[in-house]
């Protein structure tokens, strides 16, 4: 290297010989020095051990990410000096244990620590070691150094599980001779000299009484895999590497196979299968965020196996922070499998808990709207592919629309309908439906049932199908409630197809013949108003009002909802859930088709079998909530229906 290089790495060492010089007096090698931790220290270290982490676990993240650090420390430095110790030993982390003993150990080939800084970062609460490495390098460097231990108090954690913690520790600088230090966490500790060790830094822990599961071989396997798995060094359990599945999300896309998208997703997901697609993207802006997700192929909630916990994992530089994030996508995305990652998250000082929430949605709302944007390209590049996504998880899309007005927008062009213009089985789009539509509509109609063919032999659809106007068919019950969270699309307004206040326009009559027969239809029909005065005298407080339909060609009577606020569907559901009977909803309009054999025949039948004539009555609007899929009581029918075959039949 050159003299200016050379001239660093002087200086360099004259600044931490002037550094342990201010730390401490200069001792011999024989010497063993015990030191008591700054102010307050007892008290803070109660709260580490005691407050700061939830789960005692965790001690063995911060302690491989501390490993991390200072392994990425080294192989910093180690290109601007010219010679350094064990330049020939590999970068690693290594655990051992003793069940025995009852003793946990965590060595690393890094950076390692002289006297002084054992002192400063151990010795001192909330001193961070990589900080201050951190503080001093150039903005160039900053972005080639990845770097957790930001908070220095993950180190004390160590005291969670242990009675006595004793750090061997030797620089990467040539004139280091090696140090150890030892505490019980009591608010003292010891460093003395350690000659013959290797570079970098080997923690030992003897383990409390209570903490005997960290020493055993499985316990310590699942914790790595769990927290640690994809730190960027080799950890080696008992000489064995465990973290070999490779942070995949960190490359780019070009510099990852398909058979690695498949083994990362099976690792990732606990999954046997491949996924159905995959989103794999970065950003540098607004945020530091690289994303990898993964839609599965099947739905387990929707096969009864309960609500799903959400499947992504948030990570800061490889090391996990909350698996099986709720936070950082919203709820309805919860389906999702896969990993986050961002060095801009802003943590508490024990890694746990996300504290700027201004920033955590800045993330949530980047990587929701880039899904959503992924997931609408997805439908036009590939339609098959998007329809199988659909059928398994479009119920999830239906809840965003529901429960998430920041994403309704967007998420509303993802869904997906049949409808009077598609063949069964086949769906369109809201903004496909809006291209036919014909000049002069201005709303969306769509009907609820229980299937396709019920929708089609009903009675809602007959004044759509005159008018050759396109309704969509909703098949589930969350339907309606999205449809009329939604209230519109591309300013066009949603409207149930059950409604009783439409205003549909006049329907075209294409014959002479065809006019012929509505003009005589019109003069056999009964008189209505004396017909539907009676049907609503019959039927009392059953209906709001009986009135002659506009709508009906085929069937002789629908119930509708007079305001339209509640579909029939959205009642059905919340009639199952036990909330009230027919009249908490509002009372039903009863729309006759004063054209159908039935009702012109119920007007004779008045002034010949008035008992009867009202038994028909209520028959007709017993069916007609049958059709609306609102029967709640079927005796009353039941009995009914026979007594009117009596009556036929006596005849």
């Amino acid at each position: 290297m050159g003299l200016g290089r050379k001239h660093k790495r002087l200086q360099h060492h004259n600044e931490s010989t002037s550094e342990r010089e201010k730390m401490s007096p200069q001792k011999t090698a024989s010497q063993t020095e015990t030191k008591e931790f700054q102010a307050e220290v007892k008290k803070m270290l109660d709260i580490v051990i005691h407050s700061l982490y939830t789960e005692k676990e965790i001690f063995l993240r911060e302690l491989i990410s501390n490993a991390a650090d200072a392994l990425e420390k080294f192989r910093h430095q180690s290109v601007m000096e010219e010679e350094v110790f064990d330049s020939h030993v590999p970068l690693e982390i290594g655990i051992e244990f003793d069940e025995k003993a009852n003793t946990l150990t965590i060595t690393d080939t890094g950076i390692g620590m002289d006297r002084g800084e054992l002192e400063a970062n151990l010795g001192t609460i909330a001193h961070s070691g990589s900080k201050t490495f951190f503080s001093k390098l150039s903005e160039t460097d900053r972005k080639e150094v990845n770097l957790i231990g930001q908070f220095g108090v993950g180190f004390y954690a160590a005291f969670m599980v242990a009675k006595k913690v004793s750090v061997k520790s030797r620089s990467f600088r040539l004139d280091d001779m090696g140090h150890e230090w030892i505490s019980d966490g009591g608010g003292t500790f010891t460093i003395a000299m350690c000659p013959g060790i290797r570079r970098g830094t080997s923690i030992v822990l003897e383990l409390t009484d209570e903490a005997k599961e960290y020493a055993d071989e499985q316990t310590i396997r699942r914790i790595i895999k769990q927290y640690s798995n994809f730190v960027p060094f080799p950890i080696k359990l008992k000489g064995e590497p465990i973290n070999t599945v490779q942070a995949i999300w960190t490359l780019g896309k070009s510099e990852v196979t398909e058979e690695a998208y498949t083994e990362f997703y099976k690792f990732i997901a606990n999954a046997y299968d491949e996924p159905l697609a995959r989103l794999h993207f970065s950003a540098d802006a607004p945020l530091a965020i690289k994303t990898l997700l993964f839609i599965p192929k099947e739905n387990f909630e929707s096969m009864g196996f309960g609500r799903m916990d959400p499947g992504v994992n948030l990570y800061c530089q490889r090391v996990l922070i909350e698996q099986h994030s709720k936070t950082i996508l919203p709820e309805w995305l919860r389906f999702l499998r896969g990993v986050i990652d961002s060095e801009d998250l802003p943590l508490n000082i024990s890694r746990q808990a996300l504290q700027d929430s201004a920033l955590v949605a800045k993330i949530n709302k980047v990587v929701t709207k880039r899904l959503l944007k992924f997931l609408e390209e997805l439908a036009r590049s590939e339609p098959e592919k998007y329809t199988e996504f659909w059928k398994n998880f479009g119920m999830f899309i239906k809840e965003g629309v529901i429960s998430d007005y920041a994403y309704r927008e967007e998420a509303a062009k993802l869904l997906r309908f049949e409808s009077s213009k598609t063949e069964a089985g086949i769906f369109t789009s809201l903004a496909e439906y809006v291209e036919r539509m014909p000049e002069g509509q201005k709303e969306i109609f769509y009907i609820n049932g229980p299937s396709r063919e019920a929708i089609e032999n009903g009675p809602y659809i007959e004044a759509f199908k005159k008018r050759n106007l396109e309704v969509i068919y909703t098949l589930e019950p969350i339907d309606d409630f999205a449809m009329s969270h939604l209230g519109a699309f591309a300013e066009k307004k949603l409207v149930s197809a059950d409604r009783g206040d439409l205003d549909l326009p006049e329907a075209v009559t294409e014959t002479e013949a065809d006019k012929e027969k509505g003009q005589s239809e019109a003069m056999a029909a009964p008189d209505s108003v004396a017909l539907t005065t009676w049907m609503k005298e019959v039927l009392g407080e059953q209906v709001k009002e009986v009135i002659a339909s506009k709508r009906l060609t085929d069937s002789p009577a629908m119930v509708v909802n007079p305001d339209g606020f509640v579909t029939s569907s959205m009642e059905r559901i919340m009639r199952a859930s036990g909330q009230g009977g027919l009249q908490q909803f509002g009372g039903k309009n009863l729309e006759i088709n004063t054209s159908h054999p039935l009702i012109k025949g119920l007007a004779g039948l008045k002034e010949k079998d008035g008992e009867v004539a009202q038994s028909v009555v209520e028959q007709i609007f017993d069916n007609a909530m049958i059709q609306a899929g609102l029967m709640v009581e079927p005796r009353n029918m039941v009995a009914r229906s026979y007594k009117i075959l009596e009556r036929l039949v006596g005849k």
